[in-house]
């Protein structure tokens, strides 16, 4: 039988480690809802209110649930604190609201002590004044209201048991407040009347500057990744990072979630394309991408099925078959679907009809042919497995635990650590669904929102 995973069934594993990292990710998914409505009602105010109590309970579980103290293996898992950027404001590199962005470091022990990881943060991205301004006060668009500190889970974990090829490495999360994948470059800060700041390539350049001074620019291993919009950043930003380092570092990039699919919608429209051209032109995106906007439509150079033909650094690419968010806001999105007949599918891959579930096999026969000219790299690793969910690295459950999902008898850890170190070529695909028991399948309340 297929798992799927609930609220409640959140509530009753709250003093697991597999709770908090769920926890943790109902909370990003609260952020962009926060961050896209165009309006706030008395009951989303009093929704969010209850949950943020709820989420702040599982998180303090989560210190001792989970990890270790400061780079140290212990029962304990550490609170990293957040950094801000020093002189931010001088170099013009700052958050959508004009503050400082941050990171939370966390230092290697042991043989690791020489080699960093690089987590970029995911969170959608905002398409308009109106949806960027709505973000100035979130975490995703401004560092007065990120979390002070933050516990570090997955691939972030510094417990071996729970990622075991990189937990004692240097492990840096880069905070997501840009809200175009770290890309958007824009001089002027008024945008017809209202201030804000599109700095996200700064942002980049700031923040891997002072990592740099902090010990990166010595690093003998180095791994560039991140999930979702930070999972699309990893594309933009792989082979620059490359050139940040030395020739004779082992640098190597893996993103999580980050492959969108530029698709039809069940109406037949390319509703994501249409909303990536927003987004780029309002945060002139288009500038990252010289060659190919010299060839098709800068829209669609921001999808990674392009950005990967001319990266150069070796490449590992982690995808659900039915990636949750995007089959909610690529493959049937809420204004294709007016009489919300794919509501319940969305909610649920379990609750899809067999009509719903033959488009659903095709979305995943576009994305497998898509990765095809990637598949074909001698450098490249991929796992794709068959399940109903959106990010799976940042989550002890699903990155490397008793009960992850598997491809190949591998979890997603496992795979990428044969990958990075070669111990194995890396291209596990996943059967249809619903032939993996193992696959966690997401039960959500609500729909994400772009």
């Amino acid at each position: 039988m297929v798992s799927a995973i609930s609220v409640s069934t959140l509530q009753r594993w709250e003093v697991s480690s597999m709770a908090i990292g769920l926890i943790h990710q109902h909370r990003l998914w609260w952020r962009r809802r926060w961050g896209a409505e165009r309006r706030y009602t008395v009951g989303w105010v009093l929704a969010a209110f209850f949950v943020g109590v709820f989420l702040f309970a599982g998180s303090r579980i989560g210190d001792t649930a989970v990890g270790g103290p400061r780079g140290n293996p212990s029962s304990d898992q550490p609170l990293v604190d957040l950094t801000l950027v020093e002189n931010a404001k001088t170099k013009g590199a700052v958050c959508l609201d004009g503050s400082a962005p941050g990171y939370h470091l966390q230092r290697g022990f042991g043989s690791g002590a020489d080699n960093w990881l690089v987590h970029l943060e995911g969170g959608g991205w905002c398409h308009s004044v109106d949806s960027c301004s709505l973000r100035k006060f979130t975490p995703l668009g401004s560092s007065e209201h990120m979390e002070r500190q933050v516990p570090f889970l997955g691939i972030l974990s510094n417990i071996s048991s729970q990622n075991p090829d990189f937990y004692n490495w240097n492990k840096v999360k880069v905070r997501y407040c840009d809200g175009a994948s770290f890309s958007g470059d824009v001089e002027s800060e008024d945008q017809n009347g209202t201030i804000l700041y599109f700095r996200g390539q700064r942002i980049w350049e700031a923040i891997m500057a002072e990592l740099l001074q902090k010990g990166l620019a010595n690093a003998k291993q180095a791994l560039l990744t991140g999930c979702s919009a930070g999972g699309l950043a990893t594309f933009i930003h792989c082979d620059d990072f490359r050139a940040l380092l030395p020739e004779e570092t082992a640098v190597k990039c893996f993103a999580d979630a980050g492959f969108f699919l530029n698709g039809k919608d069940i109406s037949g429209k390319r509703f994501i394309e249409s909303f990536y051209d927003k987004v780029v032109q309002l945060q002139e995106v288009g500038k990252r991408f010289p060659d190919c906007i010299s060839r098709m439509k800068p829209s669609q150079c921001f999808f990674a099925e392009e950005i990967i033909k001319s990266i150069k650094t070796p490449f590992f690419i982690l995808n659900a078959a039915y990636d949750s968010w995007q089959i909610q806001n690529i493959l049937a999105p809420a204004v294709s679907d007016p009489q919300q007949s794919w509501l319940k599918c969305k909610l649920s891959i379990q609750n899809c009809d067999s009509k719903q579930m033959e488009i659903l096999q095709g979305f995943r026969s576009d994305l497998l042919k898509s990765l095809s000219e990637f598949k074909q790299r001698s450098d490249g690793g991929m796992y794709m497995n068959s399940c109903f969910v959106h990010c799976q690295t940042i989550y002890n459950v699903t990155w490397h635990s008793s009960n992850s999902p598997r491809v190949n008898n591998k979890t997603i850890a496992e795979a990428v650590g044969d990958w990075f170190f070669g111990r194995k070529i890396t291209k596990d695909i996943d059967c249809p669904y619903p032939c993996n028991p193992t696959c966690f399948n997401l039960k959500l309340a609500q729909p994400y929102r772009m």
